[in-house]
């Protein structure tokens, strides 16, 4: 097996502007890849093992082929666990390192390898963890890339898609893709099923704050808003306002923006994926005359809901806002590119 001497790969987080948990219905989102990423540089190593590393988790694991494909066995039986309700989808991966281990092995099965001595993976991230930034999928196109140039591995586009999406199933449960897309192609997009048309990205001012990680998975939540979409039709509701804010944004006023991310934020309250904490916050930045929604999976439980996203007209008052929930806002910037290898 001919390998390359070193590899790095790049893939960008995202921030869905609107349609989070809507697009897992086929309802449309307006999605944005942003300045942060994942990287994963591959090379050898001396040692008869797969090495990963994870500075950002201060972490390290060695392991050899045939564990390898003992974790990648056991995670297929435990999803299948939970596919079958009898196991939750945060009970499946033991550890976040595991995820990484899968999509190696996912890899090697696909181009029939099996057999690996040596490898060392470094999986550096500055995307927060969980907070809806899509560090996941993130991680896994830039791991998928990386080695899979590494080890000289030709993959086709929708080969590489469905690897990457078994693969963020295993964290999720139940990937809409829409993570995976805005990664792989970059820049601002709107997507509704396989229809996928880009979008010149917002010039308005935007912001976000990070809340926190939630206690619950992205899946966890996704489980219990299920009811919702699958009972009611709130999804038409969702696909509208997404609609709206995909116009607003395209004729570029901020009322019209203001008013989007209002109705959001109220459909949002009502699948109850929003805090009290977070609802408050974003009452007072309402009553100073501008907007703010979670971009995410929102949490259904705890005081932390990951990235909240902000659109007002003057940022001195929503600094004062931020300070006394003791938060930092970040300006909001478009990645136009994908993945891409370095």
């Amino acid at each position: 097996m001919k390998v390359m001497a070193k590899t790095q790969s790049v893939a960008p987080g995202k921030l869905i502007l609107s349609g989070e948990h809507s697009v897992v219905y086929g309802n449309p989102a307006l999605v944005m890849a942003t300045n942060r990423y994942v990287t994963t540089t591959v090379q050898p190593q001396t040692a008869a093992q797969i090495t990963f590393h994870f500075p950002d988790l201060k972490g390290v694991c060695s392991l050899t082929y045939e564990k390898l494909i003992q974790v990648k066995n056991r995670l297929r039986e435990d999803y299948q666990r939970f596919i079958e309700n009898h196991l939750s989808i945060g009970d499946v991966l033991q550890e976040p390192i595991e995820l990484a281990q899968f999509v190696l092995s996912l890899l090697l099965e696909a181009a029939g390898i099996t057999s690996l001595k040596r490898m060392n993976i470094n999986i550096q991230s500055d995307i927060p963890m969980g907070c809806g930034m899509g560090s996941s999928a993130a991680a896994i196109l830039s791991m998928l890339s990386a080695i899979a140039h590494y080890l000289q591995i030709s993959l086709s586009p929708e080969l590489f898609f469905n690897l990457a999406q078994t693969a963020e199933n295993i964290q999720h449960g139940h990937s809409s893709g829409l993570d995976l897309v805005s990664s792989i192609r970059g820049g601002c997009l709107y997507v509704k099923k396989d229809n996928i048309s880009p979008r010149i990205p917002p010039a308005l001012p935007l912001y976000i704050m990070n809340t926190g990680q939630p206690q619950v998975t992205t899946g966890d939540c996704v489980a219990a808003v299920a009811p919702y979409f699958n009972q009611t039709d709130i999804g038409n509701d969702f696909a509208a306002v997404t609609d709206a804010m995909d116009q607003a944004f395209q004729r570029n006023k901020m009322p019209d923006v203001i008013i989007a991310i209002r109705e959001n934020h109220k459909l949002l309250n009502t699948i109850g994926v929003v805090p009290l904490k977070e609802q408050q916050m974003i009452a007072e930045i309402e009553q100073k005359g501008g907007a703010a929604k979670i971009s995410g999976a929102g949490a259904v439980a705890g005081d932390k809901a990951g990235i909240v996203l902000i659109a007002i007209e003057d940022e001195n008052i929503l600094q004062k806002i931020a300070r006394y929930y003791q938060q930092v806002i970040i300006p909001v910037q478009c990645e136009p590119r994908g993945v891409y290898v370095n």
